[in-house]
Protein backbone atom coordinates (compact mmCIF):
# COMPACT_ATOMS: atom_id res chain seq x y z
CA UNK A 1 0.00 0.00 0.00
CA UNK A 2 1.16 3.51 -0.41
CA UNK A 3 2.09 5.25 1.90
CA UNK A 4 0.04 8.18 3.19
CA UNK A 5 2.43 11.12 2.60
CA UNK A 6 2.55 10.57 -0.90
CA UNK A 7 -1.24 11.78 -1.21
CA UNK A 8 -2.44 14.95 -1.47
CA UNK A 9 -1.85 17.59 0.54
CA UNK A 10 -4.59 16.87 3.75
CA UNK A 11 -7.02 18.32 5.62
CA UNK A 12 -9.29 17.73 8.79
CA UNK A 13 -11.84 14.95 7.60
CA UNK A 14 -15.59 15.71 7.71
CA UNK A 15 -18.84 13.80 8.10
CA UNK A 16 -19.55 13.45 4.57
CA UNK A 17 -15.91 12.26 4.07
CA UNK A 18 -16.84 9.04 6.56
CA UNK A 19 -19.82 8.38 4.49
CA UNK A 20 -17.51 8.57 1.31
CA UNK A 21 -15.54 6.30 2.89
CA UNK A 22 -18.77 3.96 3.04
CA UNK A 23 -19.15 4.00 -0.67
CA UNK A 24 -22.89 5.22 -0.61
CA UNK A 25 -23.50 5.02 -4.50
CA UNK A 26 -22.72 1.42 -4.29
CA UNK A 27 -24.75 1.32 -0.74
CA UNK A 28 -27.96 2.46 -1.92
CA UNK A 29 -27.39 -0.65 -4.70
CA UNK A 30 -26.92 -2.77 -1.94
CA UNK A 31 -29.88 -1.53 0.36
CA UNK A 32 -32.80 -1.49 -2.23
CA UNK A 33 -31.83 -4.73 -3.79
CA UNK A 34 -32.04 -6.30 -0.31
CA UNK A 35 -34.77 -4.75 0.37
CA UNK A 36 -36.39 -6.03 -2.85
CA UNK A 37 -35.24 -9.37 -1.46
CA UNK A 38 -36.75 -8.83 1.65
CA UNK A 39 -40.66 -7.48 0.75
CA UNK A 40 -40.96 -10.08 -2.30
CA UNK A 41 -40.14 -12.73 -0.19
CA UNK A 42 -43.03 -15.16 1.04
CA UNK A 43 -42.82 -14.27 4.73
CA UNK A 44 -43.57 -11.33 5.99
CA UNK A 45 -41.40 -9.31 9.01
CA UNK A 46 -42.46 -6.94 11.15
CA UNK A 47 -41.67 -3.59 9.79
CA UNK A 48 -39.42 -1.98 12.95
CA UNK A 49 -37.73 -5.73 11.68
CA UNK A 50 -37.50 -5.27 7.99
CA UNK A 51 -36.28 -2.06 8.78
CA UNK A 52 -33.57 -3.36 11.36
CA UNK A 53 -32.45 -6.11 8.60
CA UNK A 54 -32.16 -3.74 5.40
CA UNK A 55 -30.36 -1.09 7.89
CA UNK A 56 -27.75 -3.96 8.68
CA UNK A 57 -27.29 -5.48 5.49
CA UNK A 58 -26.79 -1.47 4.39
CA UNK A 59 -24.05 -1.49 7.20
CA UNK A 60 -22.47 -4.80 5.95
CA UNK A 61 -22.31 -3.35 2.61
CA UNK A 62 -20.51 -0.15 3.98
CA UNK A 63 -17.79 -2.02 5.55
CA UNK A 64 -17.20 -3.44 2.31
CA UNK A 65 -16.64 -0.32 1.17
CA UNK A 66 -14.46 0.95 3.84
CA UNK A 67 -12.42 -2.13 4.00
CA UNK A 68 -12.07 -2.08 -0.07
CA UNK A 69 -10.71 1.39 0.10
CA UNK A 70 -8.13 0.79 3.03
CA UNK A 71 -6.65 -2.31 1.00
CA UNK A 72 -6.88 -0.33 -3.02
CA UNK A 73 -5.52 3.33 -0.81
CA UNK A 74 -2.37 2.78 -3.57
CA UNK A 75 -4.00 2.06 -6.83
CA UNK A 76 -7.08 4.87 -6.04
CA UNK A 77 -4.50 7.34 -5.92
CA UNK A 78 -3.13 6.63 -9.78
CA UNK A 79 -6.84 6.43 -11.44
CA UNK A 80 -8.66 9.46 -11.84
CA UNK A 81 -11.68 7.73 -11.23
CA UNK A 82 -10.64 7.13 -7.55
CA UNK A 83 -7.69 9.79 -6.69
CA UNK A 84 -10.26 11.84 -5.16
CA UNK A 85 -11.27 9.28 -2.54
CA UNK A 86 -11.26 10.21 1.22
CA UNK A 87 -7.73 7.66 1.91
CA UNK A 88 -5.74 9.18 -1.24
CA UNK A 89 -6.63 12.38 -0.83
CA UNK A 90 -5.47 12.62 2.86
CA UNK A 91 -8.57 13.33 4.55
CA UNK A 92 -9.15 10.01 6.38
CA UNK A 93 -5.84 7.89 7.46
CA UNK A 94 -5.92 4.17 6.42
CA UNK A 95 -5.77 2.70 10.02
CA UNK A 96 -9.08 4.61 10.48
CA UNK A 97 -10.57 3.52 7.58
CA UNK A 98 -9.54 -0.20 8.68
CA UNK A 99 -11.08 0.33 12.28
CA UNK A 100 -14.45 1.56 11.08
CA UNK A 101 -14.51 -1.13 8.04
CA UNK A 102 -14.09 -3.82 11.17
CA UNK A 103 -16.10 -2.14 13.39
CA UNK A 104 -18.84 -1.85 11.56
CA UNK A 105 -18.67 -5.48 9.76
CA UNK A 106 -19.01 -6.96 12.95
CA UNK A 107 -21.77 -4.79 14.10
CA UNK A 108 -23.83 -5.57 11.25
CA UNK A 109 -23.23 -9.60 11.16
CA UNK A 110 -23.94 -9.83 14.71
CA UNK A 111 -26.58 -7.69 15.15
CA UNK A 112 -28.41 -9.00 11.83
CA UNK A 113 -28.30 -12.49 13.02
CA UNK A 114 -29.48 -11.13 16.57
CA UNK A 115 -32.63 -9.12 14.25
CA UNK A 116 -33.58 -11.94 12.00
CA UNK A 117 -31.57 -15.07 11.91
CA UNK A 118 -28.44 -16.95 12.00
CA UNK A 119 -28.36 -17.57 8.16
CA UNK A 120 -28.74 -14.00 7.72
CA UNK A 121 -25.50 -12.84 9.40
CA UNK A 122 -23.33 -15.57 8.36
CA UNK A 123 -24.39 -14.95 4.78
CA UNK A 124 -23.43 -11.16 5.25
CA UNK A 125 -20.29 -12.10 6.92
CA UNK A 126 -19.48 -14.22 3.76
CA UNK A 127 -20.58 -11.46 1.52
CA UNK A 128 -18.01 -9.13 3.50
CA UNK A 129 -15.19 -11.66 3.17
CA UNK A 130 -15.69 -12.13 -0.47
CA UNK A 131 -15.82 -9.15 -1.26
CA UNK A 132 -12.78 -8.04 0.79
CA UNK A 133 -10.68 -10.97 0.81
CA UNK A 134 -11.57 -12.63 -2.54
CA UNK A 135 -12.37 -9.77 -4.30
CA UNK A 136 -10.49 -7.02 -3.10
CA UNK A 137 -7.05 -8.57 -2.07
CA UNK A 138 -6.95 -11.76 -4.23
CA UNK A 139 -8.85 -11.13 -7.36
CA UNK A 140 -8.60 -7.50 -8.45
CA UNK A 141 -5.33 -7.68 -8.77
CA UNK A 142 -4.44 -11.35 -10.21
CA UNK A 143 -6.77 -12.18 -12.76
CA UNK A 144 -8.74 -10.45 -15.96
CA UNK A 145 -11.82 -12.75 -14.02
CA UNK A 146 -11.96 -10.54 -11.25
CA UNK A 147 -15.14 -8.49 -12.34
CA UNK A 148 -16.62 -12.35 -13.19
CA UNK A 149 -16.00 -13.94 -10.07
CA UNK A 150 -16.30 -10.71 -7.63
CA UNK A 151 -19.57 -9.98 -8.90
CA UNK A 152 -20.73 -12.16 -6.70
CA UNK A 153 -20.23 -10.03 -3.84
CA UNK A 154 -22.66 -7.75 -5.56
CA UNK A 155 -25.23 -10.42 -5.57
CA UNK A 156 -25.60 -11.72 -2.26
CA UNK A 157 -27.53 -8.47 -0.99
CA UNK A 158 -31.35 -9.61 -2.11
CA UNK A 159 -30.38 -13.19 -1.10
CA UNK A 160 -29.69 -11.93 2.16
CA UNK A 161 -32.73 -10.02 2.60
CA UNK A 162 -34.61 -12.97 0.91
CA UNK A 163 -33.02 -15.04 4.04
CA UNK A 164 -33.40 -12.76 6.51
CA UNK A 165 -37.04 -12.96 5.97
CA UNK A 166 -37.32 -16.60 5.51
CA UNK A 167 -34.22 -18.29 7.14
CA UNK A 168 -33.35 -20.27 3.59
CA UNK A 169 -32.55 -20.10 0.55
CA UNK A 170 -34.78 -20.80 -2.82
CA UNK A 171 -34.71 -20.91 -6.54
CA UNK A 172 -36.21 -17.32 -6.68
CA UNK A 173 -33.41 -15.94 -4.00
CA UNK A 174 -31.07 -17.92 -6.76
CA UNK A 175 -31.96 -16.45 -9.79
CA UNK A 176 -31.98 -12.27 -8.10
CA UNK A 177 -28.55 -13.52 -7.29
CA UNK A 178 -28.26 -14.70 -11.15
CA UNK A 179 -29.52 -11.71 -12.75
CA UNK A 180 -27.01 -9.45 -10.70
CA UNK A 181 -23.84 -11.71 -11.05
CA UNK A 182 -24.50 -11.52 -14.24
CA UNK A 183 -25.46 -8.14 -15.15
CA UNK A 184 -21.94 -7.10 -13.38
CA UNK A 185 -19.42 -8.11 -16.17
CA UNK A 186 -20.65 -6.02 -19.08
CA UNK A 187 -21.86 -3.26 -16.60
CA UNK A 188 -17.82 -3.34 -15.33
CA UNK A 189 -16.65 -3.72 -19.05
CA UNK A 190 -18.38 -1.04 -20.42
CA UNK A 191 -17.66 1.57 -18.27
CA UNK A 192 -13.86 0.13 -18.56
CA UNK A 193 -13.91 0.81 -22.41
CA UNK A 194 -14.28 4.31 -21.76
CA UNK A 195 -12.20 5.15 -18.77
CA UNK A 196 -8.97 4.57 -20.90
CA UNK A 197 -5.82 4.03 -19.20
CA UNK A 198 -6.91 3.78 -15.50
CA UNK A 199 -6.50 0.38 -15.00
CA UNK A 200 -3.68 0.00 -17.14
CA UNK A 201 -1.84 2.77 -15.06
CA UNK A 202 -2.91 0.88 -11.78
CA UNK A 203 -1.70 -1.94 -13.13
CA UNK A 204 -4.93 -3.89 -12.19
CA UNK A 205 -5.51 -6.71 -14.78
CA UNK A 206 -9.13 -5.49 -16.20
CA UNK A 207 -9.87 -7.26 -19.90
CA UNK A 208 -9.23 -4.37 -21.65
CA UNK A 209 -5.86 -3.94 -20.61
CA UNK A 210 -4.70 -8.05 -20.38
CA UNK A 211 -6.80 -8.90 -23.68
CA UNK A 212 -7.72 -6.04 -25.70
CA UNK A 213 -10.30 -3.62 -26.44
CA UNK A 214 -11.45 -5.79 -28.95
CA UNK A 215 -12.11 -9.08 -26.94
CA UNK A 216 -13.76 -6.76 -24.20
CA UNK A 217 -16.01 -5.46 -26.71
CA UNK A 218 -17.22 -9.16 -27.93
CA UNK A 219 -17.41 -9.84 -23.84
CA UNK A 220 -19.80 -7.15 -23.33
CA UNK A 221 -21.70 -9.23 -26.03
CA UNK A 222 -21.76 -12.44 -24.99
CA UNK A 223 -22.17 -12.14 -21.20
CA UNK A 224 -25.46 -10.26 -22.11
CA UNK A 225 -26.46 -12.65 -24.19
CA UNK A 226 -25.91 -14.96 -20.95
CA UNK A 227 -27.69 -12.71 -18.68
CA UNK A 228 -31.32 -12.76 -20.52
CA UNK A 229 -32.26 -16.02 -19.78
CA UNK A 230 -32.06 -15.60 -16.18
CA UNK A 231 -33.70 -12.35 -15.63
CA UNK A 232 -36.33 -13.93 -18.05
CA UNK A 233 -36.52 -17.25 -15.90
CA UNK A 234 -37.24 -14.62 -12.61
CA UNK A 235 -40.55 -13.99 -13.72
CA UNK A 236 -42.11 -17.28 -13.91
CA UNK A 237 -41.06 -18.20 -10.62
CA UNK A 238 -44.04 -17.07 -7.73
CA UNK A 239 -42.38 -13.42 -7.20
CA UNK A 240 -42.49 -12.59 -11.13
CA UNK A 241 -45.38 -11.26 -12.95
CA UNK A 242 -46.79 -9.39 -16.23
CA UNK A 243 -45.21 -6.32 -14.70
CA UNK A 244 -41.97 -7.61 -14.50
CA UNK A 245 -42.01 -10.19 -17.73
CA UNK A 246 -42.94 -7.07 -19.53
CA UNK A 247 -40.42 -5.27 -18.17
CA UNK A 248 -37.40 -7.72 -18.73
CA UNK A 249 -38.33 -8.07 -22.13
CA UNK A 250 -37.96 -4.27 -23.23
CA UNK A 251 -34.95 -3.65 -21.00
CA UNK A 252 -33.38 -7.10 -22.50
CA UNK A 253 -33.96 -5.76 -25.87
CA UNK A 254 -32.28 -2.57 -25.37
CA UNK A 255 -29.53 -3.84 -22.78
CA UNK A 256 -28.64 -6.25 -26.39
CA UNK A 257 -29.00 -3.69 -28.98
CA UNK A 258 -26.42 -1.78 -26.60
CA UNK A 259 -24.10 -4.84 -26.39
CA UNK A 260 -23.98 -5.24 -29.88
CA UNK A 261 -23.28 -2.29 -30.89
CA UNK A 262 -20.21 -2.14 -28.85
CA UNK A 263 -19.18 -5.47 -29.96
CA UNK A 264 -19.63 -4.40 -33.80
CA UNK A 265 -18.29 -0.49 -32.90
CA UNK A 266 -14.65 -0.01 -34.38
CA UNK A 267 -12.28 1.50 -31.89
CA UNK A 268 -11.18 4.63 -33.49
CA UNK A 269 -14.68 5.76 -34.28
CA UNK A 270 -15.61 5.23 -30.53
CA UNK A 271 -12.22 7.62 -29.57
CA UNK A 272 -13.37 9.73 -32.04
CA UNK A 273 -16.65 10.71 -30.63
CA UNK A 274 -15.57 10.55 -26.60
CA UNK A 275 -17.21 6.64 -26.31
CA UNK A 276 -20.80 7.96 -26.28
CA UNK A 277 -22.56 4.69 -27.02
CA UNK A 278 -19.93 2.97 -24.42
CA UNK A 279 -21.14 5.94 -21.90
CA UNK A 280 -24.52 5.43 -22.80
CA UNK A 281 -24.36 1.59 -22.51
CA UNK A 282 -23.00 1.90 -18.72
CA UNK A 283 -26.30 4.01 -17.91
CA UNK A 284 -28.66 2.17 -19.32
CA UNK A 285 -27.32 -0.64 -17.22
CA UNK A 286 -27.51 1.17 -14.04
CA UNK A 287 -31.46 1.42 -15.34
CA UNK A 288 -31.84 -2.03 -16.71
CA UNK A 289 -30.90 -3.41 -13.16
CA UNK A 290 -32.89 -0.38 -11.08
CA UNK A 291 -36.11 -1.72 -13.12
CA UNK A 292 -35.68 -5.07 -13.07
CA UNK A 293 -36.06 -4.79 -9.02
CA UNK A 294 -38.60 -2.16 -9.03
CA UNK A 295 -40.53 -4.45 -11.18
CA UNK A 296 -40.71 -7.06 -8.93
CA UNK A 297 -41.78 -4.65 -6.56
CA UNK A 298 -44.81 -3.66 -8.93
CA UNK A 299 -45.68 -7.45 -9.32
CA UNK A 300 -45.95 -8.12 -5.42
CA UNK A 301 -47.68 -4.91 -4.57
CA UNK A 302 -50.15 -5.84 -7.35
CA UNK A 303 -50.34 -9.54 -5.45
CA UNK A 304 -51.11 -7.83 -2.26
CA UNK A 305 -53.61 -5.60 -3.44
CA UNK A 306 -55.46 -7.53 -5.95
CA UNK A 307 -54.78 -11.13 -6.31
CA UNK A 308 -53.01 -11.10 -9.57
Amino acid sequence: MTDIRSYEDSRDAGFGDYVQLLKPRVMSLVVFTALVGLLVAPVSLHPVEAFTAVLFIALGGGASGALNMWWDADIDAIMRRTKGRPIPSGRVQPGEALAIGLALSGISVVMLALATNVMAGALLAFTIFFYVVVYSMWLKRSTPQNIVIGGAAGAFPPMIGWVAATGSVSVEAFLMFMLIFMWTPPHFWALALFMKSDYGDAKVPMLTETHGRRVTRAHVWWYTVALVPFSLALGFTPIGGNVYLAASLVLNAGFLRGAWTIWKRDEVAAEADGYKVEKSVFRFSLLYLFLHFTALLADAGLRAWGGF
